[in-house]
């Protein structure tokens, strides 16, 4: 073999790498330290310890409301842990609602190790812990994802039927999304992960709330739009504005007086048919 031949090769595999860590790297990126717990906010919660139907054991933390009129299933983004979420707790606690957040294996002090598999895994052992632990009914369960976990709420909300469901920040997929990140990605590398969020809404038949920014630095506009589109049910879009991941913070007041006006409008129309 060729001097050059070699060289070649090498550099081949270096970019296959490099290629590989971009992907894995934007799909998951996890913390195992805790740095703040809902304690530092001044909120009431209970720790609490699930076992996956695969035996992987996580965490999560219930979060009561004073007075609750629902509550919310909360699937994070890929990268921190539950521990880095305590302004959208604030605000979920603030519209009323009980949360219930939990961490993917390999994040925080959950077991394992991330995969798109087991975060459907995880978040189906979370679903359960609300129905069969908690008694929760399921039309009185959001589930509400941010980012990657937009796209785990919407795989959740269509194997499990809850009272509504909201996407935020999230993308179509992991392949297109890889596309505008990492576009130089060879699209065998991209076949261990799927996250198709648009094929999971296709599914689902109870109201959806997409939110995105227009400001979205990362997962840029046009995902969100193209998740709406896709939605054949009743659906609402919220456009907001900020950064990726501080996007909800800079929009708080019209964020939360929005998602309050969606849920207040399709429980009153699910409180109309009951009657």
């Amino acid at each position: 073999m060729s001097r050059l031949r070699s060289i070649e090769i090498i550099t081949l595999g270096i970019c296959l790498l490099l290629s590989a860590g971009c992907v894995s790297g934007a799909v998951y990126h996890p913390a195992r330290t805790i740095r703040s717990t809902p304690a530092d906010a001044k909120l009431i919660y209970e720790d609490v310890s699930l076992e996956t139907s695969d035996k992987v054991r996580i965490s999560g933390w219930w979060i009561p409301a004073a007075q609750p009129r629902g509550t919310v299933l909360f699937c994070h983004g890929n990268a921190g842990n539950i521990g880095d979420r305590l302004d959208t707790y604030l605000a979920i606690n603030a519209l009323g609602f009980n949360t219930f957040a939990f961490d993917y294996r390999g994040y925080g002090t959950s077991g394992g190790s991330p995969s798109e598999d087991g975060t459907y895994e995880d978040a189906d052992a979370a679903w359960n812990y609300l129905v069969a632990t908690q008694g929760i009914s399921p039309q009185h369960i959001i589930i509400w994802g941010r980012s990657l976990g937009g796209a785990i709420a919407a795989r959740t909300a269509a194997y499990h039927r809850a009272g509504l469901v909201i996407v935020e920040s999230s993308f179509t997929s992991v392949k297109e999304l890889a596309k505008d990140l990492c576009w130089w990605v060879p699209s065998f590398l991209l076949a261990r992960y799927t996250y198709d969020t648009r094929g999971y809404l296709q599914r689902i038949d109870v109201p959806v709330l997409v939110i995105h920014s227009a400001d979205d630095e990362i997962i840029t506009f046009h995902h969100g739009e193209t998740l709406y589109k896709s939605i054949n049910g009743q659906k609402e879009f919220l456009r907001i504005r900020g950064s990726h991941n501080h996007g909800f913070i800079d929009s708080m007041s019209v964020y939360v007086s929005s998602i309050n006006k969606f849920i207040n409008r399709y429980a009153q129309q699910k409180e109309a048919i009951l009657e």
